[in-house]
């Protein structure tokens, strides 16, 4: 009896191991190619350019944003977080370093973990292309630089005091569309992203990205030209609008997600209605590559996970030249005692492609046959139950 059920056991791992070893292209590639829109990191910039007690909305906007974008996986490192005001900590604020973002004030977003890295008199046009376009100082700490390539997916979000191509910031100065536009096109030169969503919640929101030209680069805004943008509520007692509308109702879809969700951007800017936004929402979608409703909205306002593998470094000339200076060899100091038919070889790491041709995932050799692999762990596996069958005889 013991016997049987020790040679069910081996059947039954041999019949695993077989599986194990399986070479599917798909299962392999699934985990190490990048995601359907060719990046492989997420960024977010969140700017908040006004200051001033009565526009506590537009801290409590970003915030939310910055929230958001944390929980679905973006981590801080790769959040750059810029506020023109402190709110939380200003006299008028009867509920002392806290900001809401609704009447309730059941949550509060200035809580734990907010990592604020522009604030006050820091958030400037000038500071602000500087950090998107890469051109900061050398001493510019880590937490001020955002240091993407053209694998990364960058979500911008803005929201202020605004009009007719321009957005005002510390109600000091202005950053033009033209400005923005020019930012974004320096970016792509400089191969700082692979796709961008900008979301701009202002007056007159949609003449913000007029001027944009470079490639990959959605945009939506919350009110056309010659229209306002308006704040959800406000709370009595803190005394002033805790939330605009338009971002309020792109929260109530962001916080029914979570990082597995299917949900495209295209189910987002659905939901966009103008009896909700009291303003004429835009979407501009000419200079994205991809259908929108093929667009998670975690790929923008998540993270991903993949794995990339790259090719092999093939060796610059310069490498080239050490090598042969490295193998001529001085007749007065050879030893004639070595083997002069022993030659050195180059190994060579193999690439993706090999890997998968090759099925060195596997065990065995790669010329085996799944088949042939899978008899080969059965006789094993009896050859196995059969020696151990005979030592509990003798024993």
């Amino acid at each position: 009896m013991k016997l049987l059920k020790l040679l069910a056991a081996s059947i039954c791992l041999a019949s695993a191991m077989a599986v194990s070893v399986s070479h599917n292209p798909e299962d392999v590639e699934g985990f190490f190619t990048k995601s359907k829109s060719g990046h492989t990191n997420n960024w977010a910039v969140l700017v908040c350019t006004s200051r001033f007690w009565f526009n506590y909305r537009h801290i409590a906007n970003t915030l939310s944003m910055y929230r958001t974008v944390k929980r679905l996986g973006i981590p801080d490192s790769n959040i750059i977080l810029m506020l023109a005001d402190d709110v939380a900590c200003n006299p008028r604020n009867i509920f002392p370093a806290t900001v809401y973002n609704n009447r309730d004030r059941h949550l509060d977003l200035y809580g734990e973990n907010v990592e604020v890295d522009y604030r006050g008199y820091e958030v400037t046009v000038e500071n602000f292309i500087r950090m998107l376009t890469g051109r900061v100082a050398k001493d510019t700490p880590r937490s001020k630089r955002l240091m993407t390539d053209d694998q990364s997916n960058i979500l911008v979000y803005m929201t202020g005091h605004g009009g007719e191509e321009f957005l005002k910031f510390q109600d000091a100065e202005e950053i033009s569309a033209y400005d923005l536009g020019d930012a974004f096109q320096q970016m792509h030169e400089k191969k700082r992203y692979n796709e961008i969503l900008f979301m701009i919640d202002t007056c007159q929101a949609n003449t913000m990205y007029t001027k944009i030209h470079s490639p990959n680069i959605l945009a939506t805004g919350s009110s056309k030209l010659k229209e306002s943008s308006y704040s959800h509520h406000d709370d009595p007692d803190i005394g002033v609008a805790v939330i605009d509308r338009f971002t309020y109702y792109n929260l109530e879809v962001l916080e029914k997600i979570d990082m597995q969700s299917k949900a495209t951007i295209k189910d987002l800017f659905d939901t966009y209605n103008y009896n909700l936004l009291g303003s004429t929402h835009g979407v501009r979608e000419d200079l994205f590559n991809r259908p929108l409703d093929q667009v998670p909205i975690t790929d923008f306002f998540g993270n991903v996970q993949n794995v990339e593998l790259t090719e092999p470094k093939k060796p610059s000339k310069t490498d080239e030249w050490a090598t042969t200076q490295e193998d001529e060899v001085d007749p007065f100091v050879h030893d004639y005692s070595e083997d002069k038919n022993e030659s050195s070889t180059l190994k060579v790491e193999p690439t993706y492609q090999t890997v998968l041709q090759d099925h060195t995932f596997e065990i065995g050799r790669p010329d085996q046959s799944q088949l042939w692999r899978y008899a080969s762990f059965m006789v094993l596996s009896v050859g196995l139950v059969g020696a151990l069958a005979a030592g509990s005889s003798i024993i």
